[in-house]
């Protein structure tokens, strides 16, 4: 692969590899704080570590970090999976909260893999665990795959 190569001459792995790579992250992860710690074809890790910034009134983590950790994983795994020229977007994401974080839940991982790929759709599915292999959401994922 040519450091030359333009994005849409990529795989969709290869895209996401030159996203990931370095020190630099696309911007929801630095938003958010997290980053991904594994990348394979159909199947990508998160991990971050929620805190005080990600709280909701009720003091716990707002559903919205775990929902944002869920989709990206959900949706890179079927971006590592997609020939060059091709796209995505989410169709429908669907979150179960399973247990309530707090920044003593300390780091948590994102695990998102696809389940089925076809020429217009795509189904992956993603859990949220900590490092004890304990579950705090899951999610199943629906997204459009766009062919020029």
């Amino acid at each position: 692969m040519s450091d030359a190569a333009a994005p849409e001459a990529l795989t969709g792995l290869e895209q996401l590899r030159r996203a990931f790579e370095g020190p630099s992250r696309p911007g929801i992860g630095q938003t958010m704080g997290f980053r991904v710690v594994e990348m394979e074809e159909g199947r990508v890790v998160f991990a971050g570590k929620p805190g005080r910034e990600v709280y909701n009134p009720i003091g716990t983590v707002h559903g919205g970090y775990a929902a944002t950790l869920l989709d990206s994983a959900c949706g890179c795994a079927v971006h590592s999976r997609l020939a060059a020229g091709q796209g995505y977007t989410t169709l429908e994401l669907k979150v179960a909260y399973h247990r309530a974080m707090t920044q003593a839940t300390g780091e948590v991982f994102a695990e998102g893999r696809v389940v089925t790929l076809g020429r217009r759709a795509a189904f992956a599915e993603a859990t949220l665990k900590d490092a004890a292999g304990r579950l705090y959401a899951s999610a199943t994922s629906s997204l459009l795959v766009i062919t020029p």
